[in-house]
């Protein structure tokens, strides 16, 4: 447990100092739901049926920026050969990263969406509803990227695979997530989708550490 919360204090700490890293995923996420009405014209209707969809979007973009930085220091700095050796469980330091991944690079999304929901003329219902869909769902994203990043840190340049491989896998989270913001069949199906987004977050984040802990192991032996 000291190795666990050993880590989630140095991670958040090295993440807190490069604070620069946290302030390009929020313009991204920012600048993504900003141009937008720019693409598709100033109609309010039309933003407001495309704005779910634009901010699970955003999301999952902005969360892809910071995946090459969450094991590959580590490896190259040799610290990921001293997990492997470590008391601690390798999945137990992975389920760290997958801690500190999501405060650093979902969180602060989270916190950011009441800019987009100015810009999309989101009524309060709506606005709650996306919150809650993102606190709910980014969790499995940032459980799918851990996975993805420790397939490919053994891989130069794998930071432009990682996110190739994690799409698929990423699909059900933006599909539940735009459900539950914009539901077509009602509030009943926005809280299936609600319900859903849990069940695929817990399932992700109790079984990516140790699919990403034995894909550290077999790409580095």
């Amino acid at each position: 447990m000291t190795g666990f919360t050993g880590t989630i204090r140095r991670d958040l700490r090295l993440a807190l100092a490069g604070g620069g890293e946290i302030m390009t995923l929020l313009l991204f996420f920012i600048i993504v739901g900003a141009i937008t009405p720019f693409a598709v014209g100033p109609d309010q209707g039309l933003l407001a049926r495309i704005a779910p969809g634009v901010v699970w979007i955003a999301a999952f973009l902005a969360m892809l920026l910071g995946l090459d930085r969450l094991l590959r220091p580590d490896r190259e700095d040799g610290t990921l050969a001293l997990y492997r050796l470590a008391d601690t469980p390798l999945s137990a330091i992975i389920a760290a990263k997958v801690i500190v991944y999501w405060l650093t690079s979902a969180l602060p999304l989270v916190l950011a969406s009441p800019f987009l929901a100015l810009i999309f003329g989101m009524d309060m219902e709506t606005f709650g509803r996306t919150v809650s869909s993102l606190l709910l769902g980014t969790p499995a994203l940032a459980a799918f990227g851990t996975f993805g990043a420790a397939v490919t840190v053994a891989v130069r340049r794998g930071g432009l695979l990682a996110p190739i491989l994690i799409a698929p896998l990423c699909v059900p989270v933006l599909i539940f997530g735009v459900g539950a913001i914009a539901p077509m069949g009602g509030p009943d199906q926005a809280q299936a989708a609600m319900l859903l987004l849990a069940a695929l977050s817990l399932m992700a984040c109790a079984l990516s550490p140790f699919a990403a802990a034995l894909a550290i192991d077999w790409g580095e032996e």
